[in-house]
């Protein structure tokens, strides 16, 4: 891993294709059983880390599945995870899609819900999970475009794709935001990161209020340090040789063992009790949550 962010060259969100050791997104003890047959979900982010973890999770488990990524920068890894869902799909399911977009922007979230929506007629559930982050050992490194882009990408987008897929989804949808363990314990090298996940824990319980007397449910998942290319785009080799070291199981965690609490939330049977909650595979570090 010590050339790992001059392969990423530090260029956010990384690319997962150059990662050594790869992430894993699957696991031969994943076991499916149609929990999200019918479905049509919408993940960002899903071209790499946690979002293409939950994607395949989705397809095996029945769910068509659409995501988006950067243009460019993901290209290659987005290409890869289509081809992995187009193997994982079942008989039901229509065939995937990837939808490129910078979701900083509004005019660009609607026309990802309207592309979805034009193939597949509607939205059962809803991932909001594209992310940021910039280290900085100083609030004064951060200036006002830098504060602009990380608040678009993981906070404004959140809003835009959900006003927009909330007009295409009905009574039993399911809506999960992805934030961060950052959000309850804080981190002071990544704060303007750290604050936008701290925003989407309160904009995930608001929403939930919001949305209970229409039957759409609203969590979030809230992950520990897990090995996704944000990583070493983000951080020096001596950060990357000890992530996850800090925690309890003193380990970084893999996409696939949290990939499973966006299955959980999602599916109707499994978590019709759950609104405005966040899950928190992190390692064991005890949050108050």
């Amino acid at each position: 891993m010590a050339s790992e962010r001059q392969k990423q060259g530090g260029v956010q969100p990384g690319k997962e294709h150059v990662m050594d050791p790869t992430p894993q997104f699957s696991s031969s003890d994943y076991q499916p059983s149609n929990k999200l047959r019918g479905k049509v979900a919408l993940i960002t982010g899903g071209d790499s880390g946690i979002g293409r973890a939950v994607s395949y999770c989705f397809a095996l488990e029945g769910a068509t599945v659409a995501f988006t990524y950067v243009k460019g920068q993901e290209d290659k890894d987005a290409q890869e995870t289509l081809q992995m869902l187009k193997e994982a799909k079942t008989s039901e399911a229509k065939e995937p899609m990837a939808i490129p977009t910078d979701l900083g922007f509004d005019e660009n979230c609607k026309r990802v819900v309207d592309e979805v929506v034009n193939a597949f007629g509607r939205i059962d559930v809803l991932i909001n999970n594209a992310a940021e982050q910039y280290e900085s050992s100083s609030i004064e490194e951060i200036d006002e475009p830098r504060l602009e882009r990380v608040f678009r990408t993981n906070i404004f987008s959140y809003f835009f794709l959900t006003r927009h897929a909330l007009k295409h989804m009905k009574e039993g949808s399911s809506i999960i935001n992805t934030t961060s363990v950052n959000a309850y314990k804080g981190n002071a090298s990544l704060l303007d990161y750290t604050a936008t996940k701290g925003a989407i824990v309160a904009f995930t319980r608001g929403l939930s209020l919001q949305l209970a007397e229409k039957g759409i449910r609203v969590n979030g998942v809230a992950p520990g340090p897990i090995w996704t290319p944000l990583i070493p785009a983000s951080f020096n080799e001596e950060k990357i040789k000890s992530f996850g070291s800090e925690v309890p199981m003193k380990r970084a965690g893999q996409p696939i063992e949290v990939a499973p609490s966006y299955v959980f939330l999602a599916c109707n049977h499994c978590s019709s009790y759950f609104t405005g909650q966040v899950l928190h595979p992190n390692g064991g570090a005890v949050v108050n949550a």
